[in-house]
C-alpha cells in the first residue's frame, strides 16, 4: 500500500527544474515562503507620483461653452482669407481647425494648440470675439524619420570638428577634422571619396557654396582654402590675411551676384571679418570695428553681413562698401551664435525638394530670388529675423530691419548656450546649451515653447528637418536624438557614436543625416 501510494504520488508531480538545493523531498514538499517586494525607490515614487498627478490635471475642454468665431488671414500678406467662421469650442482642436482651412485654402498647414486652451481659458479672448487666427503654410513635401545608422565610415585620425552636406542633395558630406585634413563622403556607398589635404592646423569649419561648384574650409592655421568638389584637389592658393584662426564662413547669396562672382566671408579669432573674391583670391573687404573674436558671421540676403562677438555685442555690415550700418548690444558675455530666418534658403539657393535645376544662370538667379522672398516675406514686408546666444544664458531675437532694439529675450537656460538654429519656415527657434537641454521658442515673438530633456551631457547643436516637423540634436553624452516638435517628444534615440558627437548636419533633401565627433566616425542616419 505505501509503495502504491508513493507511486500514485510521483505520477501527479509536473517536471520542473529547481536548484539543487531546494529539491524537495517526494513525501515531505518545503513550504511556500512569501515574496517581499522591496520598496519602491525615491525616483520611481517621484514618477508615479507625476504620474497621478498628471492624470488628475488631463486638460479637456468643456462641453457647455457654446461657439466661437474665427477669422483666419494670410501668412504673407495679414489679410483675410474670407468671412469669419462660426466654430464649436469644444470642436475647435488641431485636426479640425487644419481641416477646415485645408478645405478653405486648399495648403497644408499646421495650429500649435486648440482655441480653448490658448484662447479662451488664458483670457486672452472671449467666446464674444472673433478670434484672428494666422495659419503657416508647412513644407509641401514630409521627411521621414530616421531610424537607423546606414553606414560608420572611418578615415580620419582624429576628432570630426565640422560636418555639411551638399546643398544639392544628400549624395556628398563634407567634414573637417583635427588631423589637418577636410573629407568628402559619398554617403550612397558609405565609403570616402575624396581628401582635401593642404591645412596646417585643424580644420574648424567647412562650406559648400550655394552651387555646389566650390568648397571653402577655414582652419587653425589662419587661412582659409578653396576646393574643387569633385576632384577634390586647391583652387589656386590659400587666402591668407588674417592672424588668427578662421572661426566661421558664409558665402555671398546666390541672388545677389554680380558677373558670376562669388564672394565669401570669414570670420576670425582676430576681430576682424575678411570678404574674399573667390576668382582673384584676394580680400575685397576688412571689416574692422569688434574688440575681440568674431565667433560667427552671416551673410543675408538683402546684402547685409551680420557679426557676433565675444565682445558681447553683433554687427550690421553693408557688403558693397565695407561700412558698419549698426550694432545690437545687449548681451552681458560673449555672444557664441547667431542664425537667419533665411539660413536654409540662402545655403540651398535654386536647389529644392524637386529636384529641378534651371538651365541657365538667369532662370538659377531668378528661382534662387524667388525663393528666398517667399521665405522672408510676413505681412506684406521684408523681415529678415535673427537670433542670438550668449554665454550669459540667455537669446535675443532681433529683428534689424524694423528696430535695433531685440524682439525678445528668451530666457530659460540654466548654462551657456551654445548654438540656435531657426527652423526652414522660420516658425521655430531652437537653442543648444550646456545645461543638457533643448528649447523651442516661437520664431517670429520669441515666446518659450517647450523643453526638450533627454540628453544626460552637454548639447552642442541641433538642426530641424527640412520640412521643420523634426528636430535632431547630438551631444557630449554620445548620442543623438530625434524630437518631434509638434508634441516636444522624444521620437527615436540614435546612440552609436562612441565618445562626444561634436558635429550634426541634416540633408536639404532630408534623406540623411550626418554626424560626427570625437570617435573619428563619420555616421550616416537614414529611415
Amino acid at each position: 500500500m505505501e509503495m502504491q501510494s508513493i507511486a500514485h504520488y510521483n505520477d501527479n508531480i509536473s517536471l520542473q527544474v529547481i536548484p539543487p538545493q531546494s529539491v524537495p523531498h517526494p513525501l515531505f514538499p518545503l513550504p511556500k515562503m512569501a515574496t517581499m517586494l522591496p520598496p519602491p525607490s525615491k525616483r520611481r515614487r517621484i514618477m508615479v507620483t507625476e504620474a497621478a498627478r498628471a492624470q488628475q490635471d488631463v486638460d479637456s475642454i468643456p462641453s457647455n461653452l457654446g461657439s466661437v468665431r474665427v477669422q483666419f488671414v494670410d501668412h504673407a500678406t495679414g489679410k483675410p482669407t474670407g468671412a469669419p467662421v462660426l466654430i464649436p469650442v469644444a470642436d475647435a482642436t488641431v485636426k479640425n481647425l487644419e481641416l477646415i482651412v485645408n478645405t478653405m485654402e486648399g495648403k497644408n498647414t499646421a495650429i500649435v494648440k486648440d482655441l480653448y486652451h490658448s484662447v479662451l481659458k488664458p483670457g486672452i479672448g472671449t467666446i464674444e470675439d472673433i478670434s484672428i487666427l494666422q495659419p503657416v503654410p508647412q513644407a509641401v513635401f514630409q521627411v521621414r524619420p530616421v531610424t537607423r545608422c546606414s553606414a560608420s565610415i572611418l578615415g580620419h585620425g582624429e576628432a570630426i570638428l565640422a560636418n555639411s552636406f551638399s546643398p544639392s542633395g544628400s549624395s556628398r558630406l563634407l567634414t573637417g577634422s583635427g588631423d589637418n585634413t577636410a573629407r568628402i563622403f559619398d554617403t550612397d556607398t558609405g565609403t570616402p571619396f575624396r581628401t582635401l589635404k593642404g591645412h596646417t592646423n585643424w580644420v574648424l569649419v567647412t562650406s559648400w557654396s550655394p552651387d555646389n561648384t566650390i568648397i571653402a574650409t577655414g582652419s587653425k592655421d589662419n587661412t582659409v582654402r578653396l576646393w574643387d568638389p569633385k576632384t577634390g584637389l586647391p583652387l589656386g592658393q590659400p587666402l591668407k590675411g588674417h592672424t588668427k584662426w578662421v572661426n566661421t564662413l558664409a558665402w555671398e547669396p546666390y541672388h545677389l551676384r554680380q558677373n558670376s562672382t562669388s564672394r565669401l566671408a570669414s570670420s576670425s579669432k582676430d576681430a576682424t571679418v575678411r570678404v574674399w573674391d573667390t576668382v582673384s583670391k584676394h580680400t575685397d573687404l576688412v571689416l574692422s570695428g569688434h574688440k575681440s573674436s568674431v565667433s560667427c558671421v552671416r551673410w543675408g540676403g538683402t546684402g547685409t553681413i551680420y557679426t557676433a562677438s565675444h565682445d558681447k555685442t553683433i554687427k550690421l555690415w553693408d557688403s558693397t562698401k565695407g561700412t558698419l550700418i549698426t550694432t545690437l548690444s545687449s548681451h552681458s558675455h560673449w555672444v557664441n551664435h547667431l542664425a537667419l530666418s533665411t539660413d536654409l534658403v540662402l545655403r540651398t539657393a535654386y536647389h529644392d525638394h524637386t529636384g529641378h535645376i534651371p538651365s541657365t544662370d538667369e532662370a538659377k538667379t531668378a528661382k534662387a530670388k524667388e525663393r528666398y522672398e517667399n521665405a522672408v516675406t510676413v505681412d506684406n514686408r521684408v523681415s529678415e529675423r535673427l537670433v542670438t546666444a550668449s554665454d550669459d544664458f540667455t537669446i535675443y531675437l532681433w529683428d534689424p530691419v524694423s528696430t535695433t532694439k531685440p524682439v525678445a529675450r528668451l530666457h530659460g537656460h540654466q548654462k551657456p548656450v551654445n548654438h540656435v538654429t531657426f527652423s526652414p519656415d522660420g516658425a521655430l527657434i531652437a537653442s543648444s546649451s550646456f545645461d543638457n537641454s533643448v528649447k523651442l521658442w516661437n520664431g517670429h515673438d520669441g515666446k518659450f515653447i517647450t523643453t526638450l530633456r533627454g540628453h544626460v551631457g552637454d548639447v552642442y547643436m541641433s538642426c530641424f528637418s527640412p520640412d521643420s516637423r523634426m528636430l535632431v540634436s547630438c551631444s557630449k553624452d554620445t548620442t543623438l536624438k530625434l524630437w518631434d516638435v509638434r508634441t516636444g517628444k522624444l521620437k527615436e534615440d540614435l546612440p552609436g557614436h562612441k565618445d562626444e558627437v561634436f558635429a550634426v548636419d541634416w540633408s536639404p533633401d532630408g534623406r540623411m543625416v550626418g554626424s560626427g565627433g570625437k570617435d573619428k566616425a563619420v555616421k550616416v542616419w537614414r529611415h
